[in-house]
């Protein structure tokens, strides 16, 4: 099967997704903000209906599929304006990281909770002063005894608040070389000395972002994830669902910015024509649409890739389906902001805080110029620039 042309399942759970999604819709999503609480009725609803875990392993209580499957239930709560942020986090890097590497014990303890929703996963890899370069994380884990300790601190993590562990991407000192490689380790939010302070945002969002410090926090054998010397394997089996999972969430918000242009569109009237009559506007969000239909394309093939095992191929497809998704998103939300004119900044509308989330996939996981630094250097050959 091509990854361009669905499946009847998969056009079934994109059919049964959306019917979700419009239940709760923005209204949902602006309540729960405005309340300074979490989106935990349709975080639950999601996951007795399989969609949280439909990437994991049915023997952990998942639905057996892949990214195809979870990105296209983000793409679609997206789409009714209702996207869940920890889809992201929880099942798609965390989930598949564990269902890979974990232990048994790893595993028996945290897929089917990921999987049925009644337990997150935040993912700990940005650092104060190392940003795009995983190479310069400070955050250290030594061994002492039967126990590591790790030390440092972490920036802009979602979802602290609500999750019960953190898997968090530190680095212990290689034996034979002396250098320092990747590990990523499950840290349960209570461990002493693992602290929290909230990052005051202008982003309007329910899932809050979270400076985190790592003072002597002390963590069991066990907590290690997967074999000390994969450590980089491992960190990138997470950071391209990651990468995949941003895409469907940018098509999914660049599609409900588009759905509210239309809708204007068709039904305002100043001269004797709906204003969508007009090619100025028309042809604006036409182009929008196209935009995002082809990164949605990429975002397809990159899931395909994924789940077929290629990591490298899935690398670079993941890479360019993140960075089309994001400049189409942006461009979607900024032209359904400029179709309703001053009604595109009201709050009645719901579009203005669009332009400052919209911007989010254009930054994160991974800012546009280091995915164009990726595609100039490992697709086209081109010499580093650092």
């Amino acid at each position: 099967m091509s990854p361009a042309t669905e499946t009847e399942e998969h056009k079934d759970l994109r059919a049964a997704v959306a019917a979700l999604g419009k239940r709760y819709g923005r209204d949902y999503i602006n309540r729960v903000i405005a309340d300074g609480a979490h989106p935990d009725e349709l975080w639950s609803e999601a996951a007795k209906l399989g969609y949280l875990g439909v990437n994991l392993p049915e023997e952990y209580g998942g639905g057996g599929g892949g990214i195809a499957e979870l990105s296209i239930v983000l793409e679609e709560l997206g789409a009714a304006g209702c996207p869940l942020l920890m889809m992201v986090v929880s099942p798609a890097i965390c989930g598949t990281v564990i269902s890979r590497f974990g232990t048994d014990e790893q595993k028996q303890e945290w897929l089917p909770a990921l999987a049925d929703g009644t337990r997150t996963m935040a993912f700990g890899i940005t650092e104060p002063d190392a940003g795009s370069n995983s190479h310069r994380i400070t955050t250290t884990a030594r061994r002492d005894g039967e126990e590591w300790v790790l030390n440092g601190r972490k920036v802009f993590i979602s979802g602290v608040d609500v999750a019960d562990a953190t898997l968090i991407v530190g680095r212990t000192e290689d034996a034979r070389t002396g250098r320092l490689k990747p590990c990523l380790f499950i840290v349960p939010r209570d461990a002493d000395g693992f602290g929290r302070r909230q990052i005051d945002m202008e982003l309007h969002g329910a899932e809050k972002q979270f400076e985190l410090t790592l003072d002597d926090v002390r963590l069991p054998a066990g907590a290690l994830v997967g074999d000390e010397d994969a450590g980089l394997l491992q960190l990138f089996a997470g950071l391209n669902p990651e990468r995949v999972m941003t895409a469907a969430f940018a098509i999914g918000m660049g599609r409900y910015a588009l759905s509210v242009a239309i809708a204007y569109a068709k039904e305002r009237t100043v001269w004797k024509d709906p204003i969508g009559a007009h090619q100025a506007i028309a042809h604006p969000l036409a182009q929008a649409h196209i935009e995002l239909e082809l990164a949605r394309l990429m975002m397809q093939k990159a899931a395909h890739l994924y789940d077929a095992g290629d990591d490298l191929g899935a690398g670079e497809a993941a890479n360019m389906a993140k960075y089309a998704a994001g400049e189409a998103c942006v461009k979607a939300v900024d032209q359904a902001v400029h179709t309703l004119g001053g009604n595109g900044l009201t709050r009645e509308f719901g579009l203005a805080s669009l332009i400052t989330a919209s911007r989010v996939a254009r930054i994160a996981p991974v800012s546009r110029e280091m995915v164009l630094n990726y595609i100039s250097h490992q697709t086209l050959g081109l010499p580093k620039s650092y």
